[in-house]
């Protein structure tokens, strides 16, 4: 047997939750949430234990703890509170309750009558007269005098087991008792504590050179103020920007992504970098980082965050190109690769190459984009879309959200990753707040059961925060090109109901719908040319948008993910899901018509008591029409997507 074996304590701690692999990353909660943690804890014989949870900021060196409590079965809970932003580190540490275990066999012997049990008794006095050792003040005196009555109860087992049973003894005996055989686990485990806005919010896309009036024309980021009233009165909390950087000439693409430009076409925002700067430089179109910095002042007096679009990239006439050949993908003639993605090909974009060899190119590459962050944070921006953050190590965002976030803990970073499973779970668990997901593709009963199950009620749940984007410049999803108004209503109502953070592309508004034939492309897309809209024209959702957003700030259910539950409805075309405070005061049961064409019904099964109703028939009132309903544990739906695709309903008590 190894000699460190020997040294190991007998105690087993196992099983410890919340953990993400095994403690290799930290799970994510919200600043001011109760964190519940659990562990199987148990030794050899019949021994009684105590535990705790231990907790403390990163950046502190004592540890707070607080007590755990035994559930069933070894298993054991305890609970602390995450009081600030920032990330914690925490264990659990358990040891043997040797006055309790004592304690436990003399009450048998006490109950079971046995004359003979001096000894127990003066084992129970020298556990007590060990414990006094390390009592000071009160709990000295305390301790001194229940010695002293217990000497003179020696021969009364019966008056003696009501002294060391007393709840108080007990309690002062469990805090000052010698920890000599304890076990704590190991590795720390770590927890990040984020603020409200990185589980709950509602996300609008655009384009600020396309919020003028004038054909053709960029907007500046003084005209594009305008509509950040309009953009607030949606309900919306962050107001998200494609890139805001100098455009390149170098192979500036056309309309519909041709390969030659006009004289007059803008380019695409992510082809980043010309003789005007990269990353840390505004589009000369747009204005200047001061008009910036005013366009970011204006959101924040209508109550909206800014978030910038942060892709790695660069066109040809970037100055990184000549500055910095050595970061780009190099050919066999020594020309610079553009970036593919077949059968797709981006000749105005120069990949970064983050398979460098040489450790000192790689060093600058990776500080160069952690400078570029913390410049836009110094601006005064708090959140980043990360474009096509799978095509860059999962190490360096670990990495550079890591360096960012030990000193702006605030900062949010959205991945948006459309890509293998996998690869999207790793890059949440190395440090990004939210995820783009599947939610874009997902169209059947079954498809949404399984995948939002999947998010909210398995391991995933612990690291992988959701946020359901209906569209984006590059999606313009098949069910949204056919479905007309009605499946823009459904899929605003699924994305703004099943997941606490959402997000649409302008235009959704109006429900643009044309798109190139057999793709998902948007027709005249925005990211190669300037679109001028009226944002009032008829058959746009703006008041159905407020709606809905209203609704979710007004119902604390629908700003959580791990509280959805799915109930029956006999209708493969109805999905039927319910949200609830952990209280019950706030219950919310959705109905959503998935067929934008057709009207249908179904019934659909409420167990009352898993909504906290005790009654037979309660009052159930529609949020978006105001209408009320009698309903009971089987319940008729009828659904019209001519009329309005979905009921959201709130129990009323």
């Amino acid at each position: 047997m190894p000699k460190d074996l020997m040294k190991q304590p007998a105690i087993v701690i196992e099983a410890v939750s919340p953990i993400v692999d095994c403690g290799r990353y930290p799970s994510k909660h919200i600043q001011g949430e109760r964190i519940v943690v659990e562990a199987d804890i148990f030794r050899h014989g019949h021994h009684s234990l105590n535990a705790v949870v231990k907790w403390k900021k990163s950046n502190q060196s004592q540890f707070q703890e607080s007590p755990m409590h035994l559930l069933d079965n070894d298993r054991w809970q305890g609970h602390f509170l995450l009081e600030e932003k920032g990330h914690y580190f925490y264990t659990v540490e358990a040891w043997t309750a040797h006055f309790a275990s004592w304690l436990a066999d003399f009450r048998k012997w006490v109950k079971a009558e046995e004359k003979n049990i001096a000894s127990e008794m003066a084992e129970g006095l020298k556990l007590l007269t060990k414990v006094l050792e390390n009592a000071q003040a009160r709990d000295k005196t305390f301790l001194e005098s229940t010695l002293n009555n217990l000497q003179q109860s020696l021969n009364d087992p019966k008056t003696f087991l009501g002294i060391v049973s007393d709840q108080i003894l007990t309690a002062l005996v469990n805090r000052l008792e010698t920890r000599k055989d304890a076990s704590v686990y190991d590795p720390y485990l770590e927890i990040i504590a984020d603020q409200r806005f990185a589980v709950f919010s509602a996300w609008y896309e655009m384009f600020p050179r396309s919020q003028g009036t004038q054909p053709g024309q960029s907007a500046t980021f003084r005209e594009a103020e305008a509509r950040l009233k309009d953009i607030q009165e949606m309900g919306f909390d962050i107001v998200y920007l494609a890139p805001i950087h100098p455009i390149g000439i170098t192979n500036r693409k056309g309309p519909n992504n041709s390969l030659s430009a006009g004289p007059n076409d803008p380019g695409s925002p992510w082809a980043i970098g010309n003789e005007n700067g990269g990353h840390m430089s505004i589009e000369p179109g747009l204005g200047t980082l001061d008009d910036f910095k005013h366009f970011l002042h204006q959101s924040h007096q209508n109550g909206l965050e800014v978030a910038l679009d942060f892709a790695i990239q660069c066109s040809p006439d970037h100055p990184w190109v000549k500055e910095h050949p050595e970061w780009f993908y190099q050919r066999p003639d020594g020309t610079i690769k553009y970036a593919e993605n077949p059968p797709k090909k981006y000749q105005d974009i120069y990949p970064l190459n983050f398979d460098i060899d040489n450790p000192e190119h790689k060093k600058a590459l990776w500080e160069e984009m952690l400078k570029v962050i913390l410049f836009w944070i110094d601006q005064g921006v708090k959140i980043f879309r990360v474009d096509n953050p799978h095509t860059k190590p999962v190490v360096f965002w670990q990495w550079l959200i890591s360096q960012v976030q030990a000193q702006h803990p605030e900062t949010i970073f959205l991945s948006e990753a459309f890509t293998r499973p996998k690869m999207m779970k790793a890059l949440a668990k190395a440090g990004f707040t939210q995820s783009y997901t599947y939610f874009t593709w997902r169209n059947t009963k079954t498809e949404f059961v399984e995948y939002l199950n999947e998010l909210a009620h398995s391991d995933m749940s612990e690291y992988f925060r959701p946020n359901f984007f209906t569209n984006t410049p590059d999606v313009l999803p098949s069910a949204l090109q056919q479905g007309g108004r009605p499946a823009f209503k459904m899929k605003l109502v699924l994305a703004a109901t099943l997941s606490p953070s959402y997000g649409i592309y302008s235009g959704y508004e109006l429900c643009e719908h044309d798109a190139i034939a057999g793709t998902e492309e948007y027709e005249h897309s925005e990211k190669y040319e300037i679109k001028i809209r009226d944002w009032n024209k008829p058959g746009n959702i703006k008041a159905f948008i407020k709606k809905i957003n209203q609704i979710r700030r007004e119902n604390p259910a629908l700003q959580e993910l791990t509280n959805l539950r799915f109930f029956p409805s006999d209708n493969e075309n109805i999905l039927f899901y319910a949200k609830n405070t952990a209280d019950n005061s706030n219950v919310i049961l959705i109905a959503v018509n998935l067929d934008p064409w057709h009207t249908h019904d179904c019934t659909v099964k409420v167990p009352l008591q898993g909504i906290g109703v005790t009654d037979t028939f309660y009052e159930v009132q529609d949020l978006i029409t105001d209408a009320k309903y009698r309903w009971t544990d089987s319940n008729y739906v009828r659904l019209d997507p001519n009329v309005e695709p979905a009921h959201i309903l709130r129990v009323i008590k």
